[in-house]
C-alpha cells in the first residue's frame, strides 16, 4: 500500500467517526502516515456525518478525501452523495439493509453490499453495524489484515470494558466473513 483514501459516511450516531478512528489507529500501530478528519456538528444527531481517513507509506499532503479509494456508506443520503465521487479502481461497501440502489460494479468501481444493520440486530450486536461493515470493507479493500485491525481494536477499546471489545471483535469478524 502506498496511499489509501477512505471516506466513511452515514447518519450521526451510526459510529461513523469511531469506524474512522479504528482505521486510523490501525495505521498508526503499523507506523504508517495517517490523517483522520471527522465532519460533524448539527448532523451528529441524525443528519449526515462523515469521516475522511488517509493511510499512507508517504507523507500526506491534505486530510481531505474528495475522491475516495474506499467508500463506506451507512445510509441512503450518504451513498447518493458520494458514490459518483470515487476514484478509478475504487471500492464501495454499503449497508444494503438501509440502502436501495441499482449502482453496480463496473470498470471504475467494485461495489459490495452487506446488510450490516440487519446482521447487527440478528446477532445481538445493537449499534455495531459500523463494525460489521468495517469488517467487510477491510476484507474487500485489503487496506489492512483482519488481525491488524483486531490488534488495534484491543488497544483502542478500554480494558475496563472487556465486553465491548468482545462485541466489537465479533462484529468485525461477522463482517469480514460475510
Amino acid at each position: 500500500m502506498s496511499t489509501c483514501k477512505i471516506l466513511i459516511a452515514g447518519f450521526g450516531g451510526q459510529g461513523v467517526l469511531f469506524s474512522g478512528k479504528v482505521l486510523a489507529y490501525t495505521g498508526l500501530t503499523l507506523d504508517k502516515e495517517v490523517s483522520w478528519l471527522p465532519s460533524y456538528g448539527p448532523e451528529m444527531r441524525g443528519g449526515t456525518a462523515n469521516c475522511s481517513v488517509t493511510v499512507s507509506s508517504e507523507q500526506i499532503g491534505s486530510p481531505i478525501v474528495s475522491e475516495p479509494d474506499l467508500l463506506i456508506a451507512m445510509n441512503q443520503p450518504s451513498f447518493d452523495k458520494y458514490c459518483e465521487e470515487t476514484s478509478d479502481n475504487s471500492i464501495i461497501v454499503y449497508d444494503s439493509a438501509l440502502i436501495s440502489t441499482e449502482f453496480k460494479s463496473n470498470d471504475k468501481v467494485k461495489v459490495f453490499e452487506i446488510p450490516a444493520t440487519r446482521l447487527a440486530s440478528d446477532n445481538d450486536l445493537p449499534g455495531l453495524a459500523n463494525m460489521i461493515i468495517l469488517g467487510k470493507s477491510v476484507k474487500e479493500s485489503g487496506v489492512f489484515t483482519k488481525d491488524q485491525v483486531f490488534d488495534a481494536m484491543k488497544k483502542l477499546v478500554s480494558s475496563k470494558k472487556p465486553e465491548l471489545l468482545e462485541k466489537n471483535i465479533k462484529a468485525l469478524e461477522l463482517g469480514f466473513n460475510y
